[in-house]
């Protein structure tokens, strides 16, 4: 059983406070020093951190706490703590409507200031600002931009003598290759709930929008539905590279920390997962040199389509004590300088472009699929309420449990959309 050495962690939930010296900068804080307290995904750590250190430097006088938790807490906490007034000063937000943390959620309760104010709302993307603006006010600074695809150890890759699968057979036969290697091909830690849905959203991408593109719009309209698309394929994939032996053997009893201990330690080629991830494993395997694709789940190469959208924003306590210092974290964080420093060792992109910019060489795929148009939103974004989302971290564990089948998955996320 993977459990045996599952990596548990105190990675779950921690606190920093930060209170440095100014090493440069401009030194004037003057109405703005105080405490600045934020909450941060810990997968972003390593970013946030880089971000604060510089926002530190510049303001030599002002004391940042940051507080980091995984999805499912924030999700589930952030929401209760901002109608108490217990909410930090900034905190993460998700971008469209997918979850009770995601900025159109958040904002009809009235919980997110508008910063529509500040100068990085000018320079946001056309395709960004529907995530970040509600009515044409802007409520989230859009920190990076993500992909989801297969990340793996290019040293293992090697190990196993495989190469870049580009159909949905050379997958499988590479998932073959790596058993014989003494290797798993992907590490899944779907204990942890929000990993459960990165897998069949990589195979969605293509499986739904490559022939549909217009999916979310007719699903909003009600002249579409998972249980009568291109979902059921996905989810059969999905099912099938289990059996296949693609993943760990215990996917239900491996959490996140565990799968990416895996790829660094070598007991699995890769992992499905978010960009970000690359960061996770680098940090404790900086000898790896890793890559990333796009997962095929046709055997025609050209249909393959990849998750991208914008990964992680940042929304402002409407009700904060603090709220000029709020806003002055929130414009840094928008400036190049900001949008370099969180994306710089993060495996992703800013999410508002310039020029100064240079991509970590593992986004190269990304960012060949989004100059050419094959990308596709986070799905949980487009989905109407948050009940989507939360009810689908829930089927894929009961039917990775044998507690459900896949036509009892697709009946429940209809029946949850249909909800809101």
């Amino acid at each position: 059983m993977r459990t045996s050495r599952r990596v548990r962690a105190t990675v779950m939930v921690t606190s920093l406070a930060m209170s440095l010296s100014a090493c440069g900068g401009s030194g004037s804080a003057s109405a703005d020093d105080g405490t600045l307290k934020i909450t941060a995904n810990v997968t972003d750590r390593s970013a946030m951190k880089t971000v604060v250190a510089a926002f530190a430097r510049e303001n030599p006088r002002v004391k940042v706490v940051v507080t980091y938790a995984d999805t499912d807490q924030l999700q589930s906490s952030l929401p209760a703590q901002l109608s108490t007034g217990a909410a930090p000063d900034v905190f993460t937000v998700w971008p469209g409507y997918g979850n009770p943390a995601a900025v159109r959620t958040l904002e009809s309760a009235g919980r997110l200031a508008d910063l529509s104010g500040l100068e990085f709302a000018r320079r946001v993307p056309e395709d960004t600002k529907w995530v970040t603006r509600v009515g044409g006010a802007t409520y989230a600074v859009p920190a990076n931009y993500s992909g989801i695809g297969a990340i793996y150890s290019k040293k293992a890759m090697r190990d196993i003598g495989g190469t870049t699968p580009e159909t949905w057979d050379e997958l499988l036969q590479l998932c073959d290759k790596a058993k014989a290697g003494g290797k798993v091909l992907f590490a899944l830690g779907i204990e942890t709930p929000w990993v459960t849905q990165l897998v069949d959203y990589a195979l969605a991408a293509t499986t739904v929008y490559a022939d549909h593109p217009e999916f979310a719009t007719e699903m909003g309209n009600g002249r579409a539905t998972f249980a009568d698309s291109g979902w059921r394929k996905a989810l059969e994939k999905y099912v099938e590279l289990d059996e296949r032996g693609c993943f760990s053997s215990d996917p239900s009893g491996t959490s996140y920390e565990t799968s990416i201990q895996d790829v660094a330690e070598g007991r699995a080629v890769g992992v499905i997962h978010v960009a970000s991830s690359t960061s996770a494993i680098t940090a404790t395997a900086p000898e790896l040199r890793l890559a990333m694709f796009a997962l095929p789940a046709s055997n025609n190469a050209a249909q393959t389509h990849m998750p991208g959208a914008v990964s992680a924003a940042y929304g402002v306590n409407s009700d904060s004590d603090n709220k000029e210092l709020a806003m002055k974290f929130a414009a840094f964080l928008g400036s190049d300088i900001g949008q370099n420093l969180y994306n710089q060792d993060s495996g992703t992109l800013p999410a508002i472009p310039n020029d100064r910019f240079t991509a970590d060489p593992v986004l190269k795929e990304l960012v060949a699929h989004q100059k050419a148009g094959t990308t596709v939103p986070f799905m949980d974004q487009l989905w109407p309420n948050p009940k989507v989302q939360q009810e689908h971290f829930i089927q894929i564990q009961k039917l990775f449990s044998g507690r459900t089948d896949i036509d009892g998955v697709l009946a429940a996320l209809d029946e949850a959309y249909q909800k809101g």
